[in-house]
């Protein structure tokens, strides 16, 4: 027997009723796997030309080249940051746990995990968050 994964057409087309079922939750898993696998594969190809980096003996060279290098560290930085992230979900996916707001309680919804696989709060949730940092800020300035 075998699964065939759902469309986001298809995903978005079922009844309120049927969240985070069984189809819903392998399109997900298929979603992150091959966001997964993507990112870890640019991680590597950027890692390699890191290495390869060429040496210069030009100040003006070997300057933009450690600006050029320092810039590619910080997103080599954040793509990891989203590794974990999408390893995270994985995970609230394998618990049973993926698609419901980890604060609240309630569905994430099928549009915002669309838009962000990683997403573990609902929108309000996402929006106190926020707040909340932002008032923090504000407070140590």
């Amino acid at each position: 027997m075998t699964l065939t994964l759902l469309t986001q057409a298809e995903l978005l087309a079922q009844p309120a009723d049927d969240y985070m079922n069984d189809a819903q939750q392998r399109f997900f898993r298929e979603l992150l796997l091959g966001q997964r696998s993507d990112l870890q594969a640019r991680i590597a190809e950027e890692f390699e030309t890191l290495r390869e980096r060429e040496t210069s003996s030009d100040p003006a060279d070997i300057g933009s080249a450690e600006e050029q290098r320092q810039w590619q560290l910080r997103q080599l930085e954040r793509e990891k940051k989203l590794l974990d992230k999408i390893d995270e979900a994985l995970d609230r996916l394998a618990r049973g746990e993926y698609g419901w707001c980890r604060e609240t309680g309630e569905a994430i919804g099928l549009k915002r995990l669309l838009l962000r696989p990683t997403a573990s709060l609902c929108v309000e949730a996402k929006e106190r968050q926020e707040q909340r940092e932002k008032h923090l800020r504000h407070a140590e300035q």
